[in-house]
């Protein structure tokens, strides 16, 4: 069982930035494949972006491509997600997932485990 949290979110301005943390209980953490989606009240969960196991490989969803960048630190177990140029449409619940497999995946059903989210707003 992986325990993930998140932290970071806030209220910031558009065109601001912040990063979020995911920081798993889990020591094999290098071995999950790590993702974080985010959902806005009545619109459905959407992917946001994905980083691989121990080669660190990248995915990202349209919509935030090139302003929003994940990484990770197997060492310290924590997943990040830097936001940059925010807009008032980035504004949603942002949750950190856990998925034991070994391909890329932006369907949520694949990931295994979830943090509890965290609130990012944009106002404009």
């Amino acid at each position: 069982q992986v325990h993930l949290v998140e932290s970071g979110g806030g209220l910031v301005q558009a065109g601001g930035s912040l990063r979020l943390s995911c920081a798993a209980s889990e020591r094999t953490f290098n071995t999950y494949f790590m993702g974080w989606f985010r959902q806005a009240p009545g619109k459905e969960r959407e992917f946001v972006a994905a980083i691989s196991r121990n080669v660190g490989n990248t995915y990202y969803g349209e919509s935030v491509k090139g302003r929003f960048t994940i990484s990770k630190n197997n060492a310290k177990n924590t997943a990040y997600l830097q936001m940059n140029s925010l807009k008032p449409e980035d504004t949603a619940v942002y949750y950190c997932a856990a998925s034991d497999r070994y391909y890329y995946t932006a369907i949520s059903t694949d990931y295994n485990y979830w943090g509890q989210g965290t609130q990012v707003t944009v106002s404009s």
